[in-house]
């Protein structure tokens, strides 16, 4: 019987040492904290989103207003945002270099921005109709000259003097190449003419005439020596 009761007890845990009990209560002060912030920051996005609702809603309802910009938002609120005007069926964008400094927008659909208008906002610009149109004649002008200048051709440039009499005190009055000596080579200068290389005789000709001189040749050394 002793035996056991002395296994249950050595089975079972041992009670907590002070310094668990200390650990653990800071773990449920923790998590409890952290219920609490994650209650209060899904109580602002609700209350955040009632009062988008209401201001897009404001921006409907007023036919003198075409378009509105709020002020910068971080990226969860512009999300919530941009989802508001979605189901409310109008349009919307995000603009801005800096995350922090971002805004939304938004338009109602029958004024849907151009995209000229949506690149001065990007460049940090405000939207000027009339001179965004001055603008745009600028650019049909301009290519409109482009093209009667492609169909025209090169334009050919004239010189508006002659170099000849802007440099006539260096190379005179005369051109270069009325000026210029028409020279020949001289055929006898340093070389043979090709006429006098050229032999004209036959191969029998050219035969005894290499006979004869061979002939006279021997004839020459048969003859006796004189003492």
């Amino acid at each position: 019987m002793a035996d056991l009761l002395g296994s249950i007890l050595s089975s079972m845990e041992k009670p907590p040492s002070l310094g668990d009990q200390e650990s653990r209560r800071k773990a449920r002060e923790q998590a409890a904290r952290l219920k609490k912030l994650q209650e209060q920051d899904k109580q602002q996005k609700v209350e955040f989103r009632k009062r988008m609702e209401k201001e897009v809603s404001d921006f409907i309802q007023d036919s003198g207003q075409v378009k509105k910009k709020f002020q910068p938002m971080n990226k969860i609120e512009r999300s919530i945002l941009h989802d508001v005007v979605e189901v409310a069926g109008l349009t919307s964008f995000s603009f801005g270099e800096d995350d922090d400094c971002r805004y939304v927008m938004i338009f109602k659909k029958e004024f849907a921005p151009s995209d000229e208008e949506l690149d001065s906002y990007r460049h940090g610009e405000e939207w000027d109709p009339q001179k965004a149109e001055e603008k745009r004649k600028l650019k049909e002008l301009a290519q409109r000259q482009e093209e009667e200048a492609a169909l025209q051709g090169p334009v050919v440039v004239s010189p508006t003097s002659d170099y000849k009499d802007k440099y006539s005190h260096l190379i005179g009055k005369g051109a270069a190449k009325d000026a210029a000596h028409m020279l020949q080579a001289n055929k006898t200068y340093g070389c043979v003419p090709v006429a006098n290389k050229r032999d004209t005789r036959s191969i029998e000709e050219a035969m005894n005439e290499i006979r004869a001189k061979k002939r006279l040749r021997q004839s020459g050394e048969e003859l006796p020596t004189t003492s």
